[in-house]
């Protein structure tokens, strides 16, 4: 409660509202630091049975027992109501008070107006650099999603906060589904991060408990594309018919020697290039994704791409160390590359990681350990996906090599290939 405060609560008679019958009615007049606030006590009297000194009605009159215990048991449920709101506020007005006593509910903040909160909440978080500026464009986009679905959906253009249940949730990202046609793990991300905001709620007393937190965010285990051995030396020696694919190919092949998504390899500058412990060229710098400090020691390929692109106009403007400026640009020229190439799986960014963490790092036996450094994963869990998909690999050429053995028909072979 605020002990700062002053707060009274006096009776008086409002003769302007005075009936045909002389009864005057009274009412109640609610002071808290000089500011004041009135409302009727729904009882009348004459003016001549008012004992104002008092503030009570005078004895003489035939109801001053009844009317008294009533201003008693009004001056009791006004002083409730402000002790309530005193326990939640810094600070309480008189109107407050009177609204809360006649039962009128506070003007609810929409779900909009939170969601907009949040995200001031997290620019600031931006500007003191504990979130990267990547998370806040995510709840960005969030919000565009959400208008989007209150729109198309919902037919509404907000709603208050408090109606925001898990009925919201589950058809949010069932909208995200069907309506824009966004993929099941991506759909769960946003929902995921939706939750987030409904906490922010929580935590500003908006809501009493956040109604998203039964929703169950669940993740399907995609395959994981990665070029073999093969395939990333046919890529990295094919040549390309025009310099916007090579410049493209040569950015991808960068990021397979170096696991970066797109956008940690869109900020590489010059400035991230330093000699590492052994005498020899490492990157080091900070993860978007993860917020985690990386240190990737060069390979002679990515150094060679990173020659090749230093006096690059763009990479030079920009202090860049690759021609990358477009990501959409860059996934659509990944498949014009891919079809010169002769592959047949669909390039990412994604695939281009899937393929360090792989073919160059666990088939080439460096240990789970440094490959999760190297990945800037938090938990090797997160690591150990990719050691399965290497094991399945080992395990089918291996069996590519018994049926290669038997029809050889040797006794050697034979003996080799029996279990």
């Amino acid at each position: 409660m605020n002990l700062n405060q002053k707060f009274t609560v006096r009776f008086w008679l409002n003769k302007r509202k005075v009936n045909s019958q002389g009864l005057v009615p009274i009412w109640a007049r609610i002071t808290i630091d000089g500011k004041i606030a009135e409302c009727s006590a729904m009882k009348q009297v004459m003016l001549e049975y008012w004992d104002a000194e008092n503030n009570c009605v005078a004895k003489e009159c035939p109801s001053a027992k009844e009317i008294n215990k009533h201003l008693v048991l009004v001056e009791a449920e006004i002083t409730k109501h402000y002790n309530v709101l005193a326990a939640t506020q810094e600070y309480v007005t008189p109107e407050e008070v009177k609204k809360s006593y006649k039962g009128i509910k506070p003007k609810q903040k929409t779900f909009l107006q939170v969601f907009d909160q949040f995200m001031e909440h997290m620019d600031d978080k931006v500007e003191v650099g504990d979130i990267k500026a990547t998370r806040y464009n995510r709840f960005e986009i969030l919000k565009g999603k959400c208008v989007s679905f209150l729109k198309l959906k919902l037919k509404k253009s907000d709603i208050e906060v408090s109606e925001a249940k898990i009925n919201f949730i589950t058809e949010f990202q069932q909208y995200l589904r069907t309506a824009e046609k966004i993929g099941h793990n991506t759909a769960m991300k946003y929902a995921k991060d939706l939750k987030q905001v409904m906490e922010y709620a929580v935590t500003l007393e908006y809501v009493p408990s956040n109604k998203f937190t039964n929703f169950k965010c669940t993740y399907k285990r995609t395959k994981r594309e990665f070029l073999d051995e093969q395939e990333l030396e046919l890529m990295y020696e094919k040549s390309m018919p025009i310099a916007r694919l090579e410049e493209v190919r040569d950015c991808y092949i960068f990021v397979c020697y170096t696991g970066y998504s797109y956008s940690d390899a869109e900020a590489l500058g010059p400035d991230h290039i330093a000699v590492g412990i052994d005498g020899r060229k490492w990157i080091i710098r900070d993860r978007q994704k993860t917020d985690t400090t990386e240190n990737i020691p060069l390979l002679p390929i990515p150094l060679e791409i990173i020659d090749k692109y230093k006096n690059h106009p763009y990479c030079k403007a920009n202090r860049k160390l690759l021609p990358l400026n477009s990501n959409q640009r860059y996934n659509g020229y990944l498949k014009e590359v891919a079809d010169i190439c002769g592959i047949k799986k669909n390039l990412t960014s994604h695939t281009a990681r899937h393929t360090f963490a792989t073919t160059v790092l666990l088939t080439n036996d460096v240990p789970m350990e440094t490959t999760m450094e190297l990945l800037g994963h938090t938990d090797i869990r997160t690591t150990q996906i990719y050691g399965k998909i290497v094991q399945k690999k080992i395990s089918k050429d291996m069996e590519l090599l018994r049926a290669k053995m038997a029809q050889g028909g040797s006794q050697l072979q034979q003996i080799s290939t029996s279990p």
